[in-house]
C-alpha cells in the first residue's frame, strides 16, 4: 500500500545504476509532444543537410586555390574561388537565420505545450496534492526542468542531427580525397569513447543532482519569501535559520554547477588532446604522401580543414547517447508529474448538475487521509520505482529545521498504533432539506471540516455516497458542482489584484451594480468606497494589505456574487475585533437566508438558530438534532454547550 505522506516522494527515483536508461517508450512520448511541429522539423532537417553540405565545399576551394589557381596563374579562377569563400559562409549564415527560426519555433512550442499540459494537470489535482506538495518543488517543475524539456529538442537533438550529418558527409568526401589518411585519421576514435563512457555517467548524475537541488532551494524561497513564511519567521526570530538553510541549499547548487563545469572541462581537454594527436598523424602521413608525389600540398590543406569538420562531430557525438540522455532527465521529471494519477476526475459520462435545490445527503460516508483508494493506484507501473510516504528529503528538512542550537536533533517515536490507516470520517450519516440551516460542532480535529471539503468534492469519499438533491455528486461535473456551491474558509485568500478583480472572480458576468449590491449586502462597501481608488484598490500579497476582518467581508462578499443555492462557511470570529465581528455576523445571516447552510459554529447564536446540529469527534457522527433534543439527551453536545459555547456567549 503506497501511503501519501508526500505526494512528491512519487516523483523520486531511486536510481540502482549510473548508466542513462532510455526506453523507447520515453521516447516516443517526446515524439508526441513534437509531432505538431513535424512539418518545421522537416525543414530544420533540411537546413541541417544544407549547411552540411556546403560547409564541405570550402576545403575544396582551398585545394583547387593551392593545386590549381596560384601555380597556373588563373587570376580569373583566383576570383572567382575568392568570392566563392566569401559567399559560403554567407549562405550558410542566411539558411542558419531560417534554420534558428525553425528551431525556435519547435522548441518554444514544445515548452509552450508542456506548460500548459503541466498547469491544467495540476490543476485538476486533489486539494490533498496541494496540501502534501510544496509549491516551489511545482515551479521547479514549470520552469526548469521544462525549459531543459526544450533544450532537449531545440538543442541537444538539433545538435546530435548536425554531428551525424556532417561526419557522415565529411567521411564520405574524405574517403574521395585519399582512402589511407581518412583510415589514420579514425584510427584514434577509441581514444574518444573510452573517456566519453566514464565522464557521460558522472554529468548526467551531475544533472539530476543540479534539478533536485535547485527545486530544494526554488521550494525553499518560495516558502520564506511569501508572506505567510516571512510572517512565520520574523515572529519565531528564524531569520538566521533560514538564511542559513536558504545556504546550504545555494551551495549545494553552486558544488553541483562547479564539479559538473571541471567534470566537463577535463572531458573536453582530453577529446582535445586526442584530436591534435589526429590531426598531427595525418599530416605527418600526408608528408609522406607529399614526399612521394602521391598527394598534392593543397589535398593536405583541404584534410587539415576537413578534420576540424570530422573531429569536432566526433568529439560530440562519442557522447552523444549520454548527452541524449541526460537530455531526457528534464523531459523524465515532466513526465513524471503529468503520471501522478488524478485522485479526483470527472466520470466520462458525468452530466451536468441542474440548478440544485438543497438537498443534502452523506450515505455511510468515509474518508481517510493516509491513503488512496484502491482503484486511484490501479494500472500503475513500476510503481516500486519510487517511494510513497515520509520521502528522504522530507525527512532531511524535518531535520534540517529541528536540529537547532539548544537541541539534540532526535526525532521522536512514532506509536506502532499512529502508523496504520487513520480515519478522518466513518461511517457519517445525515440528511438536510432545503433552505435549512445546520451547524457542525466538535472538538477541534473532529471532522468538521473534512466534512465540508466533500461537498464540493474538495476530497472524494473513500467509502459512501454524498448526494445533492438525491444525485451522487460523482456522476455530475466539477464546473457545474462547483457552481452551485459557494465556500467561506476560515483563511481568506485573495490575489494581488484590485479588489474589484477579486470580488468578479465570482462571477466574471456581473455587472457594476451587482457587485456593488453584493459588497453592500456584505457590509463592506462603505469600506471600499473610502479608500482612494475604491473597487480598484490593489489588496497585495494574499490580500494582506486589509485586515482580517475586512478579508472576510470580501469573501462574503465574493460568495454573495457567486448566488449560490448551497452555502458553506466556517463561522470563524473569534480572532476579529467585536465591530468586524458583529460586521461579518449580520452579512452571514443575510448571505445563509433561504440558502442550505452548512456551517462549521463557533457562536451559539447559530447554533441556536439551526435547523438541525450536527456533532462531531473523532471522524464520527456521534449525535444530531435541535439543540433542544440534543440537550435532553446530555451527551458530548450538552458537555460542549457548558464548557465552550455559553462561556464564549458570556465573554
Amino acid at each position: 500500500m503506497m501511503h501519501s505522506g508526500g505526494w512528491f516522494a512519487y516523483l523520486r527515483h531511486d536510481e540502482k545504476q549510473d548508466r542513462p536508461a532510455l526506453s523507447r517508450d520515453l521516447l516516443l512520448r517526446v515524439w508526441i509532444y513534437a509531432q505538431p511541429y513535424r512539418w518545421r522539423v522537416l525543414g530544420l532537417l533540411i537546413t541541417i543537410l544544407l549547411i552540411s553540405t556546403i560547409s564541405l565545399i570550402s576545403p575544396l576551394l582551398f585545394r583547387q586555390m593551392i593545386d590549381v589557381a596560384i601555380p597556373t596563374a588563373n587570376t580569373t579562377m583566383i576570383n572567382l574561388l575568392a568570392l566563392g569563400m566569401i559567399a559560403i559562409p554567407l549562405i550558410n549564415g542566411l539558411i542558419g537565420v531560417w534554420q534558428r527560426n525553425l528551431n525556435s519555433q519547435i522548441g518554444e512550442g514544445v515548452i509552450y505545450d508542456l506548460r500548459r499540459a503541466l498547469y491544467d494537470h495540476m490543476q485538476r489535482m486533489s486539494l490533498r496534492f496541494f496540501t502534501q506538495t510544496r509549491t516551489g518543488e511545482l515551479m521547479s517543475r514549470l520552469n526548469n526542468d521544462v525549459v531543459g524539456a526544450q533544450r532537449a529538442i531545440s538543442e541537444t537533438t538539433v545538435t546530435i542531427i548536425s554531428n551525424v550529418v556532417s561526419l557522415v558527409l565529411t567521411l564520405g568526401i574524405m574517403l574521395a580525397l585519399e582512402w589511407r589518411l581518412t583510415i589514420l585519421s579514425i584510427l584514434v576514435l577509441p581514444l574518444f569513447v573510452i573517456p566519453a563512457r566514464r565522464i557521460g555517467r558522472i554529468l548526467r548524475r551531475l544533472r539530476r543532482q543540479s534539478m533536485e537541488y535547485n527545486a530544494e532551494m526554488n521550494a525553499t524561497m518560495n516558502e520564506t519569501l511569501n508572506v505567510s513564511g516571512a510572517l512565520l519567521v520574523k515572529l519565531f526570530g528564524r531569520e538566521k535559520q533560514e538564511y542559513n538553510r536558504f545556504s546550504n541549499h545555494a551551495a549545494d547548487v553552486r558544488d553541483v554547477g562547479i564539479r559538473s563545469a571541471v567534470v566537463g572541462r577535463w572531458f573536453f581537454l582530453m577529446l582535445g588532446v586526442v584530436s591534435a594527436i589526429g590531426t598531427a598523424v595525418v599530416y605527418w602521413g600526408g608528408a609522406y604522401l607529399v614526399l612521394e608525389d602521391l598527394f598534392t600540398i593543397g589535398t593536405i590543406v583541404a584534410f587539415g580543414a576537413y578534420l576540424t569538420q570530422l573531429y569536432g562531430p566526433m568529439m560530440a557525438l562519442t557522447n552523444a547517447p549520454v548527452e541524449f540522455a541526460q537530455s531526457m532527465v528534464s523531459f523524465e521529471r515532466v513526465f513524471e508529474v503529468l503520471d501522478i494519477p488524478i485522485e479526483i476526475e470527472e466520470k466520462p459520462a458525468a452530466k451536468q448538475m441542474p440548478h440544485a435545490q438543497g438537498e443534502l445527503e452523506f450515505n455511510h460516508v468515509s474518508f481517510d487521509y493516509e491513503s488512496l483508494a484502491e482503484g486511484q493506484v490501479a494500472g500503475l507501473e513500476e510503481v516500486e520505482r519510487f517511494t510513497w510516504g515520509g520521502s528522504e528529503v522530507n525527512l532531511k528538512r524535518g531535520k534540517e529545521r529541528a536540529e537547532e542550537p539548544g537541541q539534540n536533533g532526535e526525532l521522536p517515536a512514532i506509536p506502532e498504533q499512529d502508523l496504520g490507516r487513520r480515519w478522518a470520517l466513518q461511517d457519517v450519516n445525515f440528511h438536510v432539506k432545503p433552505g435549512q440551516l445546520v451547524a457542525l460542532v466538535g472538538p477541534s480535529g473532529a471532522g468538521k471540516t473534512t466534512t465540508t471539503y466533500m461537498l464540493p468534492r474538495l476530497y472524494d469519499t473513500t467509502e459512501g455516497q454524498v448526494r445533492i438533491d438525491g444525485i451522487d455528486i460523482k456522476e455530475v461535473t466539477l464546473q457545474s458542482l462547483a457552481e452551485n456551491i459557494g465556500m467561506v474558509t476560515q483563511e481568506t485568500y485573495l490575489f494581488y489584484d484590485t479588489i474589484r478583480a477579486n470580488l468578479m472572480y465570482a462571477n466574471t458576468d456581473a455587472t457594476d451594480a451587482e457587485m456593488v449590491a453584493a459588497a453592500k449586502a456584505a457590509n463592506i462597501h462603505d469600506f471600499i468606497a473610502s479608500l482612494p481608488d475604491g473597487y480598484d484598490t490593489v489588496v497585495g500579497e494574499r490580500g494582506y494589505r486589509l485586515s482580517g476582518g475586512e478579508r472576510q467581508r470580501i469573501a462574503i462578499a465574493r460568495v454573495i456574487l457567486k448566488d449560490p443555492r448551497i452555502l458553506v462557511l466556517d463561522e470563524a470570529t473569534s480572532s476579529l475585533d467585536s465591530l468586524s465581528e458583529a460586521l461579518i455576523q449580520e452579512a452571514l445571516e443575510r448571505v445563509m437566508e433561504g440558502r442550505t447552510s452548512l456551517v462549521i459554529a463557533h457562536r451559539l447564536s447559530t447554533i441556536l438558530a439551526a435547523d438541525l446540529i450536527l456533532v462531531m469527534e473523532n471522524g464520527r457522527l456521534v449525535e444530531q438534532g435541535t439543540h433542544a433534543e440534543l440537550m435532553a439527551r446530555n451527551g458530548l453536545y450538552a458537555t460542549l454547550y457548558e464548557t465552550q459555547f455559553r462561556v464564549i456567549e458570556i465573554e
